[in-house]
């Protein structure tokens, strides 16, 4: 999506698998297995995306994808392939050194494992070394001290040196990182989870992180597994979904994969669709 002051990239870091129970919750296998098939171990393969915004303020990225420094075992417990991100940045002319902002939805390890990267010293370092890291405080005590369930979605490689280069900023609610780039804080999917808002200059995009993974979440019971506050994340769905059908908004899904990463609401039969776009 392009106007005269804003350009928006959907950036992949390829993919990953995870249980398609897991993903889907309640919804009955029988269901969720028409939209999305599963192998030989009941994986559902999703797409890890990042959001380039492209302002006149600079280069914003959204989450970063899950990196290159995970170990064999890691790799193959989350069917992940060779990371992407950092080269698709560049494919579009964008240096890491160019970043100027960058907005992580959750310390998870997909979201923020390529926040850092190993040096050839092999010291731990910030991929984007001019870059601010905006993320919830509430998130950084979630990875800090994660709950039993969530012990194995944190790595502390991929958030300590940022704060040890003192680049990262906490937040507690709601911030404008540029003029019409928001972070908005909403609770369900994790502790001090974020999406992003853009709404400038006749742009308006939503990179919805795991509140809306992939368009077979939009129905508000399709809810995740892994969600810590499955109630939280129904409300806030209600309340935004309604409000991006309503003016029109584009959706990008952090998990879509190709020809489902991003597109809008439309009402068909009552029932509410995906016209899906490519960004």
């Amino acid at each position: 999506m392009t106007t005269a002051s804003m350009r928006l990239r959907l950036l992949s870091d390829g993919a990953f698998k995870v249980d398609g129970g897991a993903m889907f919750g309640r919804v009955p296998k029988t269901s969720w297995e028409t939209w999305i098939k599963p192998d030989r171990r009941n994986r559902v393969r999703l797409g890890i995306n990042c959001l380039l915004i492209q302002s006149p303020e600079g280069s914003i990225l959204v989450d970063t994808g899950s990196g290159a420094k995970e170990d064999e075992a890691a790799q193959e417990a989350w069917g992940l392939g060779p990371a992407r991100a950092m080269k698709a940045l560049r494919d579009v002319g964008v240096d890491a050194k160019d970043v100027r902002f960058v907005l992580l939805s959750t310390l998870r390890l997909l979201h923020a494992g390529g926040a850092t990267r190993l040096s050839r010293s092999g010291e731990m370092v910030p991929a984007f070394p001019s870059a601010r890291y905006l993320v919830q405080g509430e998130a950084l005590r979630d990875a800090q001290h994660p709950d039993i369930r969530d012990e194995g979605a944190f790595r502390a490689g991929d958030y300590c040196a940022l704060q040890e280069h003192e680049q990262l900023d906490l937040l507690d609610g709601d911030c404008e990182v540029v003029p019409g780039v928001w972070v908005k804080a909403v609770g369900g999917p994790s502790r001090g989870h974020q999406i992003v808002l853009v709404n400038r200059s006749g742009c308006k995009a939503a990179f919805l992180g795991d509140l809306v993974p992939t368009p077979y979440h939009l129905p508000l019971a399709h809810i995740g597994a892994f969600d810590r506050s499955p109630e939280k994340t129904q409300e806030w769905k209600r309340e935004l979904l309604n409000r991006l059908e309503g003016e029109g908004w584009l959706l990008i899904f952090t998990h879509g994969m190709e020809g489902t990463r991003a597109g809008y609401l439309e009402r068909r039969n009552g029932s509410l669709c995906l016209r899906p776009v490519e960004v």
